[in-house]
């Protein structure tokens, strides 16, 4: 049995049309994905992440 996470709302946007929306634009964001712009885009983020937490790591240990 899955439980559902718990979604937490702190707008005055109502979830349904939180949802709505999310359901509109998902496809578009997959594909983004999925292309080689997204890829080479998320690869970039990625190491920006890792440099990051490297950096607070570094400066937590010195």
């Amino acid at each position: 049995m899955s439980r559902r996470k718990k979604l937490i709302n702190n707008t005055n946007i109502p979830q349904h049309q939180i949802e709505m929306i999310a359901r509109c634009i998902m496809p578009d964001i997959l594909a983004f994905y999925e292309s080689e712009e997204g890829q080479r885009e998320f690869a970039e983020w990625k190491k920006q992440q890792e440099a990051k937490d490297k950096k607070t790591a570094d400066s937590t240990t010195a």
